[in-house]
């Protein structure tokens, strides 16, 4: 008879794709806070309490701009908001569990984390709570090993502070563009551009993004909410964008 695996190396063998891929991510990240001013248990610190790449990746590129402390902490509220919307839909999952252990599941809980275990809920029925927050600590403990690595190494090598600003614009243009779902979204970015041109120059401070970033908002809920209520959620600016499929693909497929 084959001996059952404790369950906590099931959970890590569910997890360890996902906390092997924070290592390069994680040492670059830490490598840049770094070169921002933070000493190793800083950023050990942070990677703790934050938990989000491009949360961190923002930290420092707003920290080598010279941006206000209060300027820095508004931008991570609205970048860290979307945690609220994910949290909401793992709900139904963590019923029963105590107002403690919500909390701890909740300040652990990052994008990729979360899709693993909304995966792991929705396809295994013995998956518990408990291994989904063993998974977001697994995914924890890799992220922070990786940036106090990366802080580390950054004491060895001198950085050039403009790879930076060059690695957070990469990171953002990224996430953009992964969240075009339709010709409304599109529109909106370039609105968004616009306003922190604008709002920049009025500022003279990285305020500027802050106020662009809620105006922006505004602006698409308020289209989207019009073209919603008069029918046109299947129209052209709300159309889902669906990537094409050659004809080379779709007969692969059908094999």
């Amino acid at each position: 008879m084959k001996k059952e695996e404790p369950r906590w190396l099931e959970v890590l063998k569910v997890s360890l794709p996902l906390c092997l891929s924070y290592v390069p991510i994680g040492l670059a990240c830490g490598i840049l806070l770094n070169a921002s001013g933070f000493n190793t248990w800083m950023t050990g610190l942070v990677s703790l309490l934050v938990f989000s790449g491009g949360g961190q990746f923002m930290i420092a590129s707003m920290l080598t701009s010279h941006a206000p402390i209060h300027t820095i902490l508004v931008m991570l509220f609205f970048l860290e908001l979307r945690y609220a919307l994910l949290g909401s839909s793992l709900s139904q999952y963590l019923k029963g569990t105590s107002k403690k252990f919500l909390y701890i599941f909740a300040i652990s809980m990052n994008d990729e984390n979360y899709a693993v275990n909304y995966l792991k809920f929705a396809t295994d029925k013995e998956w518990s709570p408990k291994d989904a927050l063993m998974v977001e600590h697994y995914s924890l403990l890799f992220w922070t090993l990786a940036n106090i690595v990366g802080g580390l190494i950054g004491n060895l090598i001198t950085i050039n502070l403009e790879i930076v600003d060059f690695a957070l614009t990469a990171l953002f243009l990224y996430m953009v563009v992964m969240q075009f779902k339709n010709k409304l979204t599109i529109l909106i970015s370039f609105l968004a551009a616009i306003f922190a041109v604008i709002a920049m120059s009025i500022f003279k401070s990285t305020m500027g993004l802050v106020v662009a970033t809620l105006i922006a908002s505004f602006v698409g809920f308020a289209i989207e909410d019009y073209l919603v209520k008069h029918g046109k959620a299947k129209g052209f600016w709300l159309k889902v964008i669906k990537p094409k499929a050659s004809r080379k693909v779709i007969s692969k497929s059908g094999e």
